[in-house]
């Protein structure tokens, strides 16, 4: 459990540090069947602010922890990039898509953690 916390303060320093905006961690782990213990979700204004911050947050966790995600998708087009970090999946949206796919109303019954935005 420690080791998952660690990589959730990474991950978040990896977000801020590229200026990633309304940072939420969705507590899973009191909800059965479920993919994994902890969502992040994050955004940036940009396809090329959301590239960077994914890059970031890829870059802190391997300096940090050397975990390295198992699995990312969306680097293309770069509207929503999921990160996948086994316990941690990490969702880095632009705005517009973070709107439409609501994940923090997907998960509901989680309990939200908002993280302040540094500015």
């Amino acid at each position: 459990m420690e080791e998952t916390k660690k990589l959730l303060k990474e991950i978040t320093e990896g977000i801020q540090d590229k200026k990633g905006k309304r940072i939420v961690i969705a507590d899973l782990t009191d909800i059965d069947d479920t993919i994994c213990q902890y969502f992040v979700i994050c955004q940036g204004n940009t396809p090329m602010q959301v590239s960077a911050i994914a890059d970031s947050i890829k870059d802190f966790t391997i300096k940090g922890s050397h975990v390295k995600p198992s699995g990312m998708d969306g680097q293309r087009n770069a509207e929503w990039i999921a990160m996948d970090y086994g316990n941690v999946m990490v969702h880095v949206f632009i705005p517009q898509s973070r709107e439409f796919y609501d994940l923090e109303h997907l998960w509901a019954d989680a309990k939200l953690n908002d993280i302040p935005d540094l500015d």
